[in-house]
C-alpha cells in the first residue's frame, strides 16, 4: 500500500497567523474500500461535469472544475475540513515557526462570510481595533460572500508594507466599520511572562507553536529567578489563544502535572485516529530532543494556579484548561471557551496539495468532549471589554454552520460555580465611566498585562486569598 505522511491539526480553521500543526512521524496506509462505490451518484457527477464542459457560457478547465468539486465536498462536511492548494499547504506549515506575513487575525467561515475569532496581540489587526465576533463583509472593494475561506485568507495575506481595506459588520455598530490595515511580518513570541506582584507570576500563551514548551520552561525559570524565592501563586493566561500544535498543549500541561498523567485522548472511526497523550517526553518532544521540562524550578508542579480563559480560548487552549481542571491542578476562571473539540488530519494528496479532514474528537482526562460546548470555568468572571459581555453576543464553535455535534448534545455543561460565584465589574460611580470600562484595556509600552485587567486582578486576588488560607 502507498504510505502517506500524516499531520494532526488542532488549531482553528483559516488562521491568518498560519494554522498550527504537529507532525506525526508514524504513517497511515490507504484504506481499502469498505463499501461499493455509489454508481448512480458518480454517474450524476460525470453528467454534470460533461454538461458544464459543453454548455457553460464560457470554457472551463477540467482542473478548475475538479478542484472546485473537491473543495465543495470538504467544506460541506464541517467548518474545519478543507482542501489546501499548493500555496495553502505551504502557508499552513509556515505558521508553526511563529513568523509570517499578514494582518494577525484568527478567522473562521460562517454563512459565507469571514468571522473573526480573535486578533493576535501586537499585530496590525489588534492595533486597529478588530474584535472577536466581527464579520468581515468586504476585502478592499470585493464582497466576501461567495469566497472560500482559503481565498479570503490569500487576499488578506500580502507583501509587508502593503495595505488592505476591511469592511466589518459589528453587532453593536449601526453602520459597517471600514478599517485600513497595513500588512506586516508577524513575529509572535508565543509565551510572555512577568511578576504581577511580589511572589505572584503571570504567564501568557498567545498560541501553541513549535517552541512554546521551551519558551514556557524559560519563562518559569526566569520568574523564579526574578522573584528570588519560590512563587506563591501563578496565573496562566490562555485568553484569546486560538490553539495550535497538539504537542505544545501536551508540553504546557506536562509542566504542571505529575509525570505520565493523562492530558488528552481522541476518539475517531479509524484506529490511527485514537490516541492517548500523557505528560511524558515522547508525547511532547521530537526524537533526540533534550527535555526542556526536566530542570524546571522546584514547586512548579504544586504552586497554586489560576487559568484564565474566554470565548477566544480554543482547541489546544481548551485541552490545557480541561486537563488542569480535571486533575484539580488549577482553578479555571473567566468565561466559557470556544468549544473546538475536533482533530483535523492533514493528508498530502500529491502535487504539493493536501486535504484537511476532521478525523476525531478529543476528550479531557475525565472523558468530557469539549466539542461545541467548551470548558466551563470553575469561577465565572466576566470581562466588560469583551463583546460576549454585551447583549450576550459572542462567536463559538456551536454558532458555526455545519459544526460537528457533541456526543452528549451541544448544550453547554452546567456551570461548576456556585450561586454568587459569577463576578462582574461593579458599576462605576462617575457618569459615563461604564462606557469607558467597555473599552479594551490598553497596554503601556513594555507591559505584558495591564494592571487594570479586571479578570487578571480577580485571579490575583483569589491566589492571595488561597495563600492566606494556607497560612492559617
Amino acid at each position: 500500500m502507498t504510505q502517506k505522511a500524516k499531520f494532526v491539526l488542532v488549531g482553528l480553521a483559516g488562521l491568518l497567523a498560519g494554522a498550527a500543526l504537529t507532525v506525526n512521524l508514524s504513517a497511515i496506509a490507504d484504506k481499502d474500500a469498505a463499501t461499493a462505490l455509489p454508481v448512480a451518484e458518480l454517474r450524476a457527477f460525470t453528467d454534470v461535469f460533461a454538461r458544464i464542459k459543453s454548455d457553460y457560457v464560457e470554457p472551463v478547465e477540467d482542473k478548475k472544475l475538479i478542484t472546485e468539486a473537491i473543495t465543495g465536498m470538504l467544506t460541506g462536511l464541517d467548518p474545519h475540513s478543507a482542501y489546501l492548494d499548493v500555496e495553502g499547504f505551504k502557508d499552513l506549515q509556515v505558521g508553526t515557526q511563529g513568523e509570517f506575513g499578514g494582518l494577525g487575525i484568527e478567522v473562521g467561515m460562517e454563512d459565507g462570510f469571514v468571522k473573526v475569532v480573535s486578533p493576535i496581540e501586537d499585530t496590525p489587526a489588534f492595533k486597529a481595533g478588530v474584535k472577536p465576533g466581527d464579520l468581515i463583509i468586504k476585502l478592499d472593494d470585493t464582497p466576501v460572500k461567495g469566497m472560500t475561506l482559503n481565498d479570503a485568507v490569500k487576499r488578506m495575506r500580502g507583501k509587508p508594507g502593503t495595505s488592505i481595506k476591511l469592511t466589518i459588520a459589528r453587532k453593536d455598530a449601526a453602520q459597517p466599520i471600514v478599517l485600513t490595515l497595513t500588512r506586516a511580518v508577524i513575529k509572535i513570541r508565543s509565551v510572555k511572562s512577568t511578576l504581577v506582584d511580589p511572589g505572584y507570576g503571570y504567564v501568557r500563551v498567545t498560541q501553541f507553536q513549535e517552541h512554546t514548551g521551551e519558551l514556557l520552561a524559560e519563562s518559569l525559570n526566569n520568574l523564579y529567578k526574578d522573584n528570588k524565592a519560590p512563587l506563591k501563586g501563578l496565573i496562566l493566561d490562555l485568553r484569546n489563544d486560538p490553539g495550535g500544535l497538539l504537542n505544545g498543549a501536551v508540553a504546557v500541561t506536562a509542566a504542571f502535572v505529575k509525570p505520565d498523567s493523562l492530558v488528552v485522548y481522541t476518539e475517531g472511526r479509524s484506529e490511527d485516529a485514537k490516541m492517548r497523550l500523557t505528560a511524558s517526553r515522547e508525547h511532547y518532544l521530537r526524537p533526540m530532543q533534550a527535555d526542556y521540562l526536566k530542570n524546571l524550578p522546584e514547586g512548579v508542579k504544586s504552586v497554586p494556579m489560576v487559568v484564565l480563559v474566554n470565548m477566544g480560548s480554543a482547541s489546544a487552549s481548551e485541552i490545557v484548561a480541561g486537563a488542569l481542571q480535571d486533575h484539580k491542578r488549577a482553578i479555571v476562571m473567566g468565561t466559557r471557551t470556544f468549544g473546538k473539540g475536533s482533530v483535523q488530519t492533514i493528508l498530502p494528496i500529491g502535487n504539493g496539495t493536501a486535504i484537511k479532514l476532521t478525523t476525531a474528537r478529543y476528550y479531557t482526562p475525565n472523558g468530557r468532549s469539549i466539542q461545541a460546548k467548551g470548558i466551563e470555568p470553575d469561577i465565572v468572571v466576566e470581562d466588560p471589554a469583551m463583546p460576549e459581555s454585551e447583549n450576550g453576543f459572542g462567536l463559538r464553535e456551536a454558532d458555526l454552520d455545519k459544526h460537528l455535534a457533541n456526543p452528549a448534545g451541544d448544550e453547554p455543561a452546567a456551570p461548576t460555580d456556585k450561586p454568587g460565584d459569577t463576578i462582574k465589574k461593579a458599576p462605576a460611580d462617575k457618569p459615563g465611566r461604564n462606557d469607558e470600562d467597555k473599552k479594551p484595556v490598553a497596554l503601556e509600552p513594555g507591559e505584558i498585562v495591564s494592571k487594570n485587567d479586571f479578570q487578571m486582578n480577580q485571579a490575583l486576588n483569589l491566589l492571595k486569598g488561597l495563600q492566606i488560607m494556607q497560612g492559617r
